[in-house]
């Protein structure tokens, strides 16, 4: 976060300009599609900042901790376990793929 707001602070102070793109990240759980909904161009990558918590029916609960969670702050002592749990059905598509990613990396990684 600091280095985020130097570069930020810097690049104003240098009034140097940026070209945005928002379809570059998507940041579940806040973004469910894969494309953006202003380009509708497909996303690059998904950066995993916020907590995943949705409850059993598969409905974001935000502001609590649902009965199924994903949150890269339980982790960061240790790696996340192979194979976690599959969100429940009807949870954001853009989550459900994060965490086939994860599993796809633990997987093919010796010694996790």
């Amino acid at each position: 976060l600091m280095s985020s707001c130097a570069y930020a602070i810097a690049a104003a102070q240098l009034d140097i300009s940026h070209e945005l793109h928002d379809e570059f990240m998507l940041q579940p759980p806040y973004d469910d599609k894969f494309e953006s909904s202003k380009s509708h161009k497909m996303s690059y990558i998904i950066h995993y900042t916020y907590g995943n918590d949705y409850d059993l029916n598969g409905r974001f609960t935000p502001g609590k901790f649902g009965a199924w969670r994903f949150d890269k702050r339980s982790y960061m002592t240790k790696y996340p376990p192979r194979n976690l749990t599959r969100p429940p059905s009807g949870t954001n598509l853009v989550v459900v793929r994060l965490i086939e990613m994860i599993n796809e990396a633990s997987a093919s990684i010796p010694n996790w």
